[in-house]
């Protein structure tokens, strides 16, 4: 007689088809982010595939956040199938918010296109296809007869890629994910279905506005430009801060290698005029930039504030009318899984039955959700696992390997069957 993993893991290849399909129709969705569009036709798409499996629905507007308006609402959804004891509580969350497509595809983002054992679109690793694998997990569970003690959930939340404000760390601030609550959470983001995520580094966005003195353009002289100044400064970060963080490297498994190290990256600068603007002949007194600087788990964030601090007010000694404000944009810390933690032997157990080798522990260069379960929802043990090539995200012509997707689809669907107690 099969065993009760034995019968999961046919229970999974028995719905191959379907979980492609259910990624395919989540694709075509185009929940472009911003400005968060097809978010609710989504949270029913998922709450009707769920619904269908046996577990409860319920659809959670994010209520009183400024995102969530009547012409983009952000609306999440979570199902839950009751436990048959008091086992512990697994929730598997997935993001449904893609990036925009952006140029450079030669298929269409949207059209949830399988071809040479892909499935290719917008969204398709980062997470849609996360997604599709935690939905199908459970129900892999319950074609295989799994009798589960725990109680697990499913959600799928809005908004990840913009800091997910309105999707997880609502669920964490309204009490749906929480510590006394939530025992466990596994997040399938793309980082490949035979490594465990165990944590990412710190995120500290922030702006640097620059003040000059407007003048007629044909006597620059007369002026000071904020422009000029900018340059400066991007000149100091490029020669004198940049080498400086790369030089410091994390202990933490990040990955790829280059990551393991202390970045800094400028995402925007505006200065002066509109350039599709009506132009007039003046020096540009206001100068903009924001800034993405990804910190270590061993670094302080106030060190991080204090090292662009003084460059700022090296900058201001040595160039007469530089006059700079800073201010925070957002802030993550670092966070890790603690070390021993259960939800990482069981997913390690189940990735050894899959792929008939020892998981690798890794952790994200970027920020996700997890941060949220650990710092809102105060749920220590989270970590991340699913389908699909980190290195892909983002990129045109984005794509997840079907057998990846079923292979994680298993690899889930395990994991929680040891971790919500099934009885053989």
């Amino acid at each position: 007689m099969a065993s009760r993993r034995e019968q999961v893991l046919a229970a999974v290849d028995g719905l191959a088809d379907e979980v492609v399909a259910f990624t395919r129709d989540l694709v075509r969705l185009p929940t472009v982010n911003p400005p968060g569009d097809a978010y609710e036709e989504c949270a029913r798409l998922v709450g009707d595939r769920l619904a269908r499996g046996g577990l409860a629905v319920e659809y959670v507007p994010a209520e009183g956040r400024p995102e969530h308006t009547r012409s983009h609402p952000r609306v999440n959804v979570i199902g839950t199938r009751a436990g048959k004891g008091r086992g512990p509580r697994v929730h598997l969350n997935g993001h449904f918010d893609v990036v925009p497509a952006g140029s450079g595809w030669t298929v269409d983002p949207f059209g949830g296109l399988v071809r040479d054992g892909r499935i290719w679109g917008r969204g398709t690793g980062d997470m849609k296809a996360g997604l599709a694998a935690a939905v199908y997990a459970v129900e892999a569970l319950r074609r295989a007869g799994a009798d589960l003690g725990g109680t697990l959930e499913v959600s799928g939340t809005v908004d990840e890629e913009s800091g997910g404000f309105a999707g997880v760390a609502f669920l964490a601030e309204t009490g749906r994910i929480a510590r006394g609550r939530t025992d466990y959470v596994i997040i399938p983001e793309p980082l490949g279905v035979d490594r465990i995520c165990i944590g990412h580094r710190g995120v500290w966005w922030f702006e640097v506005a620059l003040t000059g003195r407007i003048a007629h353009g044909s006597m620059p002289f007369l002026g000071v430009s904020a422009i000029d100044h900018m340059a400066a400064l991007l000149d100091a970060v490029r020669t004198e801060l940049q080498p400086a963080l790369a030089a410091r490297r994390t202990s933490m498994p990040v990955v790829p290698a280059e990551a393991a190290r202390a970045t800094l990256n400028v995402n925007a600068v505006v200065g002066g005029q509109a350039v599709d603007g009506i132009q007039t002949p003046c020096v540009a007194d206001r100068c903009r930039a924001v800034f993405d600087r990804r910190f270590l788990i061993e670094e302080r964030l106030e060190g991080a504030r204090a090292e662009v601090q003084a460059l700022l007010d090296e900058l201001a000694t040595r160039l007469p009318g530089f006059q700079y404000e800073m201010k925070d944009l957002m802030v993550v810390h670092p966070v890790r899984t603690p070390e021993g933690s259960p939800l990482v032997a069981a997913l390690g157990r189940a990735i050894a039955d899959v792929k008939g080798r020892e998981a690798a522990l890794v952790a994200s260069p970027g920020t996700y959700d997890q941060k949220h379960v650990a710092r809102i929802a105060g749920v220590e043990h989270c970590v991340a696992y699913g389908p699909g090539v980190l290195e892909l995200a983002h990129q045109p012509d984005e794509w997840c390997a079907v057998a990846d997707l079923v292979d994680a689809t298993k690899g889930l669907a395990l994991a929680v069957l040891d971790l919500a107690g099934g009885r053989a």
